[in-house]
């Protein structure tokens, strides 16, 4: 893994972005705080070519059965980029651009562009999936590992999903919508005028995470974090919802995180 570590500042803003640790943003801190869990595999990870889990690791493309490894077994979980060493394309002080070209096990050659563009108070994350030859079913979504505490109290999360997608004992939607149940939560919501949600650290800062996607897993189930994941489909969703890449039609996403200091 490469140590190469990008910062990006804007007012007192900085985040902190690691090509070589799977195109992860290692840290984003306002006012000296730092929001994002630390760690190795923390921060905020790309998940491509496809978010949560994939059902037994396998997916089917027309009338091909492809199989992942299965990492979180018994399914396959989060894509392959996170895994791997993206290069860099650009950088200036407050925006970067990287890049990382799919190998296997993903059975299909394309390039995966992200840019990182930082303000004063806003972080805003666009990825976008090329193919080079064959079309394939793709997701992209993010999986940030937001801190519950930022040294008072612990975080709000607030937003006002359409439905639920009821999770099978096998941790996949099982199709079914249902009504919002309460937390804790390791779930997937369906928000079909764009992904909304608010994390409020009381007295300290409220965050805005917002997509025009429409999907969204919330996973609030571990002591130290609480994720946010906005992403182009449901979990499994190679099988269920696939969004199709094609050499003239790249899949395209973005997600903006607005933050205001009390």
């Amino acid at each position: 893994m490469s140590n190469e570590e990008i910062t990006l500042t804007a007012g007192d803003a900085e985040v902190t972005v690691q090509p070589g640790n799977g195109g992860r943003i290692g840290g984003l801190r306002v006012g000296g705080v730092e929001l994002l869990r630390q760690g190795e595999r923390f921060g905020c990870f790309p998940m491509v070519p496809w978010c949560g889990r994939i059902r037994d690791g396998r997916f089917r493309d027309g009338g091909t059965v492809h199989q992942m490894p299965l990492n979180s077994p018994p399914h396959a979980i989060h894509g392959t980029v996170r895994d791997g060493a993206w290069r860099t394309a650009r950088r200036t002080a407050d925006e970067t651009v990287i890049t990382y070209d799919l190998v296997e096990p993903w059975p299909f050659p394309g390039r995966v562009t992200q840019a990182v563009a930082l303000t004063g108070d806003s972080l805003t994350l666009t990825m976008a999936i090329e193919a080079y030859d064959d079309s394939f079913p793709a997701q992209i979504g993010w999986h940030p590992w937001f801190n519950r505490n930022l040294g008072a109290e612990d975080v709000l999360v607030d937003f006002s999903p359409a439905w639920q997608e009821e999770r099978g004992a096998d941790h996949l939607p099982t199709g079914n919508r249902i009504d919002v149940r309460p937390s804790p939560w390791d779930d997937c919501f369906g928000m079909p005028d764009g992904v909304d949600v608010t994390l409020t650290w009381p007295g300290q800062l409220e965050l805005k995470v917002r997509s025009p996607e429409k999907w969204v897993v919330v996973y609030d189930e571990q002591e130290a974090a609480v994720c946010v994941e906005p992403q182009t489909g449901p979990p499994n969703g190679l099988n269920t919802l696939p969004r199709l890449v094609t050499p003239i039609e790249p899949l395209e996403a973005t997600t903006t995180w607005a933050w205001t200091r009390f």
